[in-house]
């Protein structure tokens, strides 16, 4: 997939007023014939817009418009993080010029390369041979494992969160978010409200975590299986890895028709790793261990219900009327399965 599609953007922006604005903050950026801008689809909380002057694409990624929660759509934190990451060397789009003055389009933006490559939307990887699909998740392993395994103080990261208990955080932020936005009972997510903190493993390393790593937030090679650039930093933020790595792994606890699962494929022969191999070789990888089998089981029940409770949120602003995405309410209606399994897998836990 060279180019993610596209549609008109939807307010009056003036162009003049950003080409002025990218001649004097880019270096490349001359005067130009003509400047065409259009906005990504999709469900991006901070408005994503492809801009082509000539054979040149930039990316802009700017707060959306009206008022704003204090913490949400923070793309100064999104700026920071990739600019650190293009330092070390790390795939992201290279971050190019960050813009305060709400003046030139309405709102701060930053602006990055466009990267050309491919983007896989199922996991299952339709379309692709075993020994192809083996190479992929092998590269996605390896990159949230490289991710992982930097310092955040060495990067410059040591100010982008609070070491340590990221995770009893999180609960108490997402059982709070989930109880403000509830459209109905949901039994099994008052069930893991109390029992998450009842069970937090003891391991509590902090390092830079992505939030949201999945297939479709990577730009893959036109034709290798390599990561050219992780996107979508939003919910990047200091805290547990392998918490990070449970979430991407959520992945094959999840049927096709759930969200984007591979649970129930035929793994060997569609060269995908089955779960216990996949987690062995990242924790080969970064050197990190499990006391038991239980503590793995946690950080899946854990995202599990972090996602219940995202789509929860998702749901009530859709029925609200003002959700982001026309789709709102059919991935919202997925926040109550979600936390229906989390709690089964819960009572499938030896005792």
């Amino acid at each position: 997939m060279t180019n993610p599609q596209s549609s008109t953007a939807p307010f009056s922006l003036n162009q003049k007023q950003l080409l002025d604005w990218m001649i004097l903050h880019i270096e490349g950026v001359g005067e130009v014939s003509s400047i065409e801008v259009n906005q990504f689809e999709g469900g991006q909380s901070n408005p994503t817009f492809l801009i082509k002057l000539g054979t040149r694409k930039i990316v802009l990624r700017k707060k959306p418009e009206g008022n704003l929660l204090l913490s949400a759509h923070a793309i100064d934190r999104e700026f920071k993080v990739i600019k650190a990451l293009d330092n070390v060397g790390f795939p992201v789009a290279k971050p190019l010029a960050y813009c305060t003055d709400t003046s030139v389009i309405g709102a701060e933006f930053y602006l990055m390369d466009f990267v050309e490559g491919r983007i896989f939307w199922d996991p299952r990887l339709p379309g692709l041979q075993a020994s192809e699909r083996t190479a992929i998740f092998k590269e996605m392993n390896h990159t949230i494992a490289k991710l992982h395994a930097l310092d955040p103080v060495a990067i410059g990261l040591s100010d982008y969160g609070k070491a340590g208990g990221y995770i009893g955080r999180q609960i108490a932020r997402w059982t709070k978010q989930y109880q403000s936005s509830a459209t109905e009972a949901i039994p099994e997510m008052d069930h893991l409200i109390e029992w998450l903190p009842k069970n937090i493993p003891n391991y509590d390393d902090t390092r830079l975590v992505h939030g949201d790593f999945r297939l479709d937030n990577m730009i893959f090679h036109p034709t290798e299986p390599k990561v050219l650039a992780l996107l979508d930093w939003e919910l990047s933020t200091l805290g547990h890895p392998l918490s990070d790595f449970a979430y991407h792994m959520m992945n094959w606890r999840f049927a096709p028709d759930l969200f984007r699962g591979l649970a129930g494929s035929a793994f060997e022969d569609l060269g995908i790793p089955i779960e216990s191999s996949y987690l062995k070789e990242y924790l080969a990888t970064t050197n990190q261990h499990l006391e038991n089998e239980k503590d793995w089981e946690f950080y899946i029940i854990f995202n599990m219900f972090r996602m219940a409770a995202i789509l929860q949120g998702v749901l009530f602003r859709a029925l609200q009327g003002n959700a982001a995405s026309e789709k709102a309410l059919e991935a919202g209606s997925k926040a109550k399965p979600i936390a229906i399994l989390a709690w089964q897998q819960v009572l499938s836990l030896p005792q």
